[in-house]
């Protein structure tokens, strides 16, 4: 893999050149470096004049394809040509074969985040069903990275797939679900033992030898192997029946009769062979500019549940990869847009093929994907490499795996109608908040609320949130918390002060070069005291106040009875109570209050015990919590001990040292 020596240098604007002639050069230089391309495969990247990527493109022969990004038959008003025309500057990598530039493509994309890549959200944390190494296996929900000490079962689209799991082999097979540290130390039996959820293994009421005999049928039954089990079970009972122990071979015939409703509940089971399937299903549907991707899990031959994703940028993605697809040959439909009804099925390849790439390359995948259309099959010889087997590719099943598919699609459709719906209605309620506030935003789409919240408990640990709201939804990867100091104890006042200047003071000298961008709305929680300290602070900074809405509580601090208070002067304003304005602050100030109370209790926590991290570590109870931080002199110095130094600590084992090692770094 070698990268182009000398990439293009983009031209500054402060360069002795005027504008005009910049570009020129700057487009000559681009075209010598397309002819001085080899025709290798490899991927090249697109940069316009201020160094922003704006597109990751594989080519099996980087000379050809690129170069049709630069044919004058491309016109102009495409939303191909409008991105060829931001192009400054590219770089390329050559690599060794068509595959390797798929997989570099896929990381680049995932890693740099191109503005015209079809774009997934990088979400791979599905939950296990974990199954312990302890003689008396534990049964639990499991989210993190697997091991090989423990068994795993997965993974599962959701964690109520995993719970209802546990919930059924709890029902068949009575196994355990406390942790050790409870199981150490019982003297009688728990609740579950009584209501028939557990076999009390913790109190000596089943051997070892017949527990180990419930955890390997339950593996059996999460491996897919139901015949093979039910017969053992059926061999199991009539052995106790011979030995005239009926009550065990009622327990055994209870189980069966357990197992045989579950296979009749059970919609759909793949009966296409005698071993057990693992599959994922894989629909696309693409409407209205946007798109689903719904991903349906089949482990054991047992259908799982569904997931769905929703990518971004697909419009322009999905004709740029159309494109690409295609070897350049002008499209007119496809360069149009998305939506154009004869190639709709091309861009829902696209996304397709931008999904599988970006989800499953460098992570586990079963052998058998089932799909709604057929993709690229350097693709699969790329996933197959990686997983170390063949990965089979099938998009036009049969019989349950094609009940499987309908299922799959069927769910891609509603999903995306619901998704549109929403948006719709979000975009509304934006819409109306804008029109009560008589606010003039330059657009919906980029109208900007932040808002502000305080929180304590009587004066201790006080924090301040701050939520936004942007693209009418609410942007999590935006919120921010400060530690309010300095102030003194339940001075909600001075607390607010002290938030808003630290926010605005640097944003507010920022915009006034046109390095960032003031929000269109600034929310406060709280009434007039509250807006007086935000209108202070604006004066100072000279901000406009027509920003600032304080959110007041009505009369019984009921919900639906909110006014809204005006920092210029204005009056008071009362919105009706089904006001989709009002709906919308009130979602805004909840999430911003949301917000601070949690940051609150961490930070309590923490000042309190300085164990927080400690506490969520299963097996880690005061006692060991409090000899952990009086060794290592509080939680840091835990954290930088080592597993062998933790494990000299009374109390704690190998095994638990290695846990809290994992959950400290």
């Amino acid at each position: 893999m070698t990268e182009n020596p000398k990439p293009t240098k983009p031209i500054k604007p402060t360069d002795p050149i005027d504008s005009e002639g910049a570009e020129d050069a700057q487009r000559h230089q681009l075209l010598a470096d397309v002819a001085a391309l080899p025709g290798l495969p490899g991927v090249y990247r697109y940069f316009d004049a201020q160094g922003a990527l704006l597109y990751v493109g594989k080519a099996r022969d980087l000379k050809k394809r690129v170069a049709t990004y630069f044919q004058k038959s491309l016109g102009s008003g495409t939303r191909i040509s409008h991105m060829v025309s931001k192009i400054a500057r590219m770089e390329t990598t050559v690599v060794r074969s068509e595959t390797e530039a798929l997989l570099l493509e896929s990381n680049l994309i995932k890693t740099l985040a191109p503005r015209y890549n079809i774009l997934f959200r990088d979400d791979k944390s599905y939950p296990y069903l974990k199954l312990t190494s302890h003689p008396f296996s534990r049964l639990l929900y499991y989210r993190g990275a697997v091991d090989r000490k423990n068994k795993f079962f997965g993974p599962y689209p959701s964690a109520w797939a995993v719970k209802e799991s546990i919930q059924l082999l709890q029902k068949v097979f009575r196994l355990r679900s406390c942790e050790d540290t409870v199981f150490n130390h019982r003297t009688r039996p728990c609740l579950l033992y009584q209501i028939k959820r557990c076999s009390g293994p913790c109190v000596g009421l089943i051997s070892a030898a017949d527990y180990a005999a419930d955890v390997a049928h339950a593996e059996s039954l999460l491996l897919g192997r139901h015949q093979e089990l039910m017969e053992a079970l059926q061999a199991r009972m009539m052995a106790h029946a011979d030995k005239l122990h009926y009550e065990q071979a009622a327990e055994i015939r209870n189980q069966l009769a357990a197992l045989s409703k579950l296979q009749h509940q059970q919609a759909i089971e793949d009966n296409t062979g005698s071993r057990a399937v693992d599959a994922d299903i894989l629909a696309v549907r693409v409407r209205g500019g946007k798109s689903c991707v719904n991903l349906a899990m089949v482990r054991g031959g047992r259908h799982l549940g569904d997931r769905p994703y929703f990518p971004q940028h697909v419009e322009e993605g999905a004709v740029l990869s159309a494109w690409a697809r295609n070897d350049g040959i002008t499209l007119a439909a496809a360069i149009e847009g998305p939506e154009a009804p004869p190639h709709q099925h091309d861009h829902e390849v696209s996304v397709l093929e931008a999904f599988l790439a970006q989800h499953y390359l460098g992570q586990d995948l079963p052998p058998l994907l089932i799909l709604s259309h057929a993709v690229d099959p350097v693709l699969m010889e790329a996933l197959s490499a990686q997983r170390g087997i063949k990965v089979t590719a099938l998009h036009q099943p049969r019989d349950a795996r094609r009940a499987w598919l309908d299922m799959c699609i069927q769910g891609a459709e509603i999903k995306l109608a619901r998704l549109l719906a929403e948006e719709g209605s979000q975009q509304a309620r934006t819409r109306a908040l804008v029109e009560s506030l008589d606010l003039a935003p330059e657009s919906l789409e980029t109208f900007r609320i932040e808002c502000f919240d305080i929180s304590h408990t009587a004066g201790e640990a006080t924090q301040a949130s701050c939520v936004a709201f942007e693209g009418h939804k609410m942007q999590s990867a935006q919120y921010r918390r400060y530690n309010i100091e300095g102030v003194g104890p339940g001075d909600d006042y001075a607390a607010m002060r002290q938030v808003l200047t630290r926010r605005y003071a640097k944003l507010a000298a920022a915009a006034e070069k046109g390095e960032a961008r003031l929000p269109d709305l600034v929310l406060v929680d709280g009434g007039v005291g509250q807006v007086s300290m935000a209108r202070e602070v604006f004066e100072e900074l000279g901000l406009d106040l027509a920003l600032i809405v304080g959110v007041e509580k009505g009369e019984g601090r009921k919900v639906g009875l909110e006014e809204l208070v005006f920092a210029d002067g204005r009056e008071k304003v009362s919105l009706p109570r089904d006001s989709a304005a009002l709906m919308l602050i009130a979602h805004i100030r909840d999430e911003a209050h949301r917000f601070a109370i949690t940051g609150m209790r961490a930070k309590r926590a923490s000042v309190r015990t300085g164990a927080s991290q400690l506490e969520e570590i299963p097996g880690i109870g005061p006692k060991k919590r409090a000899k952990l931080l009086q060794t290592f002199g509080g939680v840091r110095g835990v954290a930088q001990a080592s597993v062998e130094d933790l494990a000299r600590v009374e109390g704690i084992s190998r095994d638990l040292a290695e846990d809290i090692y994992r959950a400290l770094h």
